[in-house]
């Protein structure tokens, strides 16, 4: 309880990121891998837009979603890297109360939207691999588009929720986030007032959203694993789930990251091993992702042949 009703407080204007805290030569070597994450993750993400998009054999309902969440994982590594590394050569590291905000409300956008997202494309593998011949009907060009928006909608819901709960906390003076980002657990810890309900909330949704995305991924992946099973022949088995072994990859880890992060009720209390949790969700998954889908999928790399030495 840090309900102080009767305490003398100015409004915080803004707020102090202390992010990593090391000897300043760290922090440049930090930088450094920073930025080499962050390009590699632009360069990348925006690779995998322009070949989907330009290659006229992926458009495919399976790359349309690839091609969303290429665009969501540039998004949301855009919203928290560059303040990042400019922080990592500032001495002063401020962000205003408003663009704390701001940040927050877009990265909570864009990351619960990818959720969703990931549970709709194993909804689209389960639709291919079991149901071939309504496959055309299931993931028509409307179909896709609504799902896209509706995992928009529902990261939309959810962002607002969370970014009106924790900004209508009162901060008392301490302005200090032991983080390198806006998030809910840093902001919660300096917050001079009763943020149980805070807390609550951010479990319950974290939850609901983790529970109900995961279902839909589980059950459509037993369906799929039932099916293969059914294939007579090895080649075939190996073939068809090798379709699936990219976005399983993807789903583990994000995932798994955002577990950490959020669905525990003694998450908030960990700031250490949050920091390096949220590196890896918000900056190496970002980055990995293209990488896993370019490297692991046989069109996305001919695909890719295809664009380079037509333009050799």
């Amino acid at each position: 309880m840090k309900s102080e009703p009767n305490r003398n407080y100015s409004e915080v204007t803004e707020f102090v990121l202390l992010g990593f805290i090391t000897p300043p030569k760290v922090q440049i070597l930090l930088f450094l891998v920073f930025l080499l994450i962050y390009m590699v993750t632009v360069v990348g993400n925006i690779s995998m837009i322009i070949v989907i998009k330009v290659d006229s054999r992926l458009h495919m309902p399976m790359y349309f979603f690839l091609r969303n969440l290429s665009y969501l994982d540039l998004c949301y590594s855009t919203v928290i890297a560059p303040k990042t590394l400019a922080n990592f050569l500032s001495k002063g590291k401020k962000i205003s109360y408003n663009g704390c905000a701001a940040q927050f409300f877009f990265f909570a956008l864009f990351v619960t939207t990818e959720g969703f997202l990931l549970a709709v494309m194993a909804f689209d593998r389960f639709s291919a691999i079991c149901s071939p011949l309504l496959y055309p009907v299931h993931m028509s060009q409307k179909v896709c588009a609504q799902l896209v928006t509706g995992s928009y909608i529902c990261g939309g819901i959810n962002s607002m929720v969370q970014t009106g709960f924790t900004f209508s906390l009162r901060f008392c003076g301490e302005n200090r986030l032991d983080h390198f980002f806006c998030d809910v657990p840093a902001l919660i810890k300096i917050s001079c007032a009763d943020t149980s309900v805070n807390e609550i909330v951010l479990f319950i949704l974290s939850a609901v959203i983790i529970i109900t995305t995961t279902t839909v991924i589980v059950v459509s992946y037993a369906y799929i694993l039932s099916t293969v099973l059914k294939i007579p022949s090895t080649h075939g088995r190996g073939k068809t789930f090798s379709t699936c072994g990219s976005h399983i990859a993807v789903v583990s880890l994000f995932y798994g990251a955002v577990f950490f992060m959020y669905a525990q009720p003694g998450a908030i209390s960990s700031p250490e091993s949050n920091k390096i949790v949220a590196v890896l969700y918000t900056l190496v998954i970002p980055m990995l992702n293209p990488l896993i889908y370019s490297l692991r999928n046989r069109d996305v790399k001919e695909a890719m042949k295809r664009i380079l030495l037509h333009r050799k």
